[in-house]
């Protein structure tokens, strides 16, 4: 193998065990569930996408193909983590929070995840 893949593959190794590190220290530190929410869907997901791109240019370096696996697993995990960690938040803020404790909202005046009436509201 290449002495510049070798090195391509060690600092993507190195990159994805500081954002594994940095991710899991972050969930196990941070205060509060969004913030401990935050740590494993930015760092942690960027650390599994290190080790992928590592993964995926081990096997360009060590042979004449390309390596569709890891490409897909990083597809899928770039495209899943944002979406589930926004489902964690809503329901976060709707078990959590009421309007009224919502801090101001900005020009339009409502949150998007508390734009529904109360079910108390409506009579039936």
């Amino acid at each position: 193998m290449d002495l510049f893949f070798e090195l391509l593959i060690t600092g993507f190794l190195i990159m994805a065990g500081v954002f594994g590190l940095v991710g899991s220290f972050g969930l196990l530190k941070l205060n509060d569930a969004m913030s401990r929410l935050h740590a494993p869907t930015k760092a942690t997901t960027l650390g599994v996408g290190g080790v992928l791109l590592a993964s995926m240019t081990h096997a360009f370096a060590m042979g004449p193909h390309w390596s569709v696996h890891e490409l897909m697993i990083t597809l899928f995990l770039l495209l899943t983590a944002p979406i589930t960690a926004n489902f964690i938040a809503k329901v976060h803020i709707h078990q959590k929070e009421s309007r009224d404790s919502l801090p101001a909202a900005g020009e339009d005046g409502s949150w998007a995840t508390q734009d529904l009436d109360d079910p108390s509201d409506h009579q039936s």
